[in-house]
């Protein structure tokens, strides 16, 4: 197979002044051979990580690097080994000590650390010493209350200035923060929060989406009037808030911590159970970001990094990491496109945010790009985006087509990167680099640090062939546990069942020769039509460059002796699914990705039901189309789609 266009090079000068090739050269290695500085990170751990620390200049006393088990291996089956194992029993910077909070607020006082908007603009904008003062003022009110290392504090929150306050004094005091999203409903709510026995709640009175106000507040007691163990809560913005809460005289306190004291309470989508609830160290969530932001990303002091999310996406804590490396953070809420008085949405919102902000790393993802380009939005014709260096992408794979567009359309000299790794580990396997090449629809290299490999059905490493994506080497921003009855044994489950010591991380992936990878869709909705194991993201990539197509989503239906391959798509306005339509749906996967990927069904569908994050609910779609429930429709945005999918089939179950 040809190798793919390159649509960007690295100039000689990254190879002298990047952050990577100066960490490379610190290390005596040579930045054109990635290879071998990727080598090195996962046989020497215990350098790199170490290493990683005095670069990054992280603060804090670091002690020694690694503890490794003493003999036990992780085979034995008795839930007290899962600890000494290879890869639950590694710990990093057993004796370390760091405060979060003093890491990302370090710096000069008078630099710029905070742009927040909403969906008229632009609206705040926070020096460092200002951020240092509103999160004194909060944690003031915690301390007040109790709320130390141990303790949980939940966060029902927008985008904004308050959320980003309320968690940095939470990790400043050694607590946990568990942040939700405030789209979420009571049901929703519940199911995390009920999990986690805050000692505080601390909520919106409410947000705004396309300029309607909902309330968060009433949502937040009914929630805590539903818990068996009561919490307080305090509301943003109120009097409560402002006078009783917030200090604004206090100084910031800034005692050091243990390195995996529990820092951020994560849940997964639960589109499949109850959301579990993943603890992760402080510290390694710290250092992975820090690697990914300042190595991988080439993010540099006085840098601008946006990312449109919500405060319950993992990507939440990941953008507000680049304070840790001298940049400032855009904070985003509302509608990333938000409907104009005609109804029509705005699609140069954020391109003007960028502009106005000076961006230099947008974050978006694959999803938001297709609504750009089925719009024929052109953001480089209304915008100047020369500020721009980095777009980078997260939730999905970027298609190919979405590669080329944003060259085309958005900037021809910067970096694209698409990141791809997930909640659980809170950070990346693969990501961009700015020593790589970009090349059209892949995944630049792999991360420093993460012992990848992709295995075949024989579990044996595989180049050039999909398989599934391991990981064979322990690293600090590995899950500390999951809360709640044997969250050990059931982290341990989740991750190692299929492959002792080694983490299975649920994505069928590709390794490619160049050592770039392309990911086609995670295993548990991948797809054996006659036995062969098929990735959802072929055939998106397909139906993604169809204009007649705002969206699709792709499943497995059982039959009697084999899996059906169902697509349902969303027409574009104005458009039917027509025979001729479906026909040529077919021709152009049979011809671009291969016959075994043409679709048995083809529907129309009202929408594609989606996680708050955004995420495609493959698994909620192919479960109500087979009439079994869906066990968490809490979890989505738009379970109500979902009654159009429990129609596909209905006639079969009469």
């Amino acid at each position: 197979m040809p190798e793919p266009t390159v649509l960007w090079t690295p100039p000689e000068s990254a190879f002298e002044d990047s952050a990577m090739a100066r960490f490379a050269r610190a290390q005596g290695l040579d930045p054109h051979r990635y290879d071998e500085l990727h080598a090195w990170s996962v046989t020497d751990r215990a350098g790199f990580w170490s290493a990683l620390w005095d670069f990054a200049g992280v603060v804090g006393e670091k002690g020694d690097v690694i503890e490794q088990p003493p003999g036990a291996t992780a085979h034995q089956e008795e839930l007290a080994s899962l600890r000494h194992g290879h890869m639950f029993g590694t710990r990093f910077f057993p004796h370390g000590r760091l405060n979060v909070t003093e890491n990302l607020l370090r710096g000069a006082g008078g630099r710029l650390a905070v742009v927040a908007a909403d969906e008229t603009g632009v609206h705040t904008r926070l020096t460092l010493d200002q951020l240092r003062g509103r999160v004194a003022a909060v944690q003031a009110g915690l301390r007040a209350r109790g709320v130390r290392r141990g303790s949980v504090v939940a966060g029902i929150m927008p985008n904004d200035v308050d959320n980003l306050a309320a968690m940095l004094a939470t990790l400043s005091l050694g607590a946990a923060w568990a942040g939700c999203s405030p789209d979420f409903g009571p049901v929703g709510l519940r199911d995390r929060i009920g999990q986690v026995s805050p000692a505080l709640v601390i909520s919106a009175g409410s947000y705004t989406y396309n300029g309607r106000a909902f309330d968060v507040a009433a949502k937040a007691r009914e929630v805590l009037d539903g818990l068996e163990a009561r919490a307080e809560l305090v509301v943003t913005g109120t009097p409560q808030w402002q006078e009783e809460f917030c200090d604004t005289g206090a100084e910031l306190v800034l005692e050091r911590h243990p390195f995996d004291t529990p820092g951020l309470i994560m849940f997964t989508s639960g589109t499949t159970g109850l959301p579990k609830a993943i603890v992760h160290g402080a510290g390694g969530v710290l250092l992975q970001h820090l690697k990914e932001h300042v190595l991988h990303g080439d993010v540099r002091p006085g840098d601008v990094h946006s990312w449109f999310t919500s405060t319950g996406w993992m990507m939440y804590g990941w953008v507000v990491s680049v304070l840790a490396a001298g940049a400032a953070v855009v904070l985003i809420d509302g509608n990333p496109a938000p409907r104009r008085p005609d109804g029509t949405p705005d699609r140069g919102h954020l391109w003007r945010l960028a502009e106005d902000a000076g961006i230099t790393h947008f974050g978006t993802s694959p999803a938001y790009l297709s609504g750009l380009t089925g719009a024929g939005y052109r953001p480089a014709e209304h915008h100047d985006l020369g500020m721009l260096r980095s777009v980078l992408s997260a939730g999905a794979p970027l298609s190919p087509e979405q590669y080329d567009w944003l060259y085309a359309h958005v900037k021809a000299d910067m970096i694209v990167a698409s990141i791809c790794g997930g909640t659980e580990i809170h950070g990346c396997f693969q990501l961009g680099s700015p020593i790589h090449p970009v090349r059209r629809g892949e995944i630049t290299c792999l991360a420093l640090g993460h012992a990848m490999a992709v295995l075949d059905e024989r579990g044996a490493p595989v180049v050039g062939v999909k398989g599934e994506l391991v990981c064979t080497e322990p690293f600090p921003s590995m899950p500390l546990t999951f809360l709640g009855e044997g969250g050990l044994r059931r982290y341990h489950d989740a991750y190692f069942a299929d492959r002792p010591d080694i983490w299975t991380h649920g994505d069928l992936a590709e390794i490619t020769p160049r050592r770039s990878v392309v990911v086609y869709g995670r295993s548990d909705t991948t797809l054996k039509p006659q036995g062969v194991r098929i990735g959802t993201a072929e055939i998106y990539r397909v139906v993604d460059r169809r204009p007649e197509i705002a969206d699709a989503v792709v499943f497995g239906h059982q039959r009697a002796t084999d899996e059906d391959v169902v697509l349902c798509v969303v027409p574009a306005d104005g458009v039917d699914l027509s025979d001729e339509l479906v026909s040529a749906l077919r021709a152009d996967i049979r011809a671009q990705a291969s016959p075994r990927h043409v679709p048995a069904q083809v529907f129309a569908v009202p929408a594609v039901p989606v996680t708050h994050n955004g995420k495609k609910a493959e698994g909620a779609a192919k479960a109500a189309a087979a009439g079994l429930p869906v066990k968490n429709e809490a979890s989505l945005a738009n379970p109500q789609c979902l009654s159009a999918y429990r129609q596909l089939f209905a006639q079969e179950t009469v």
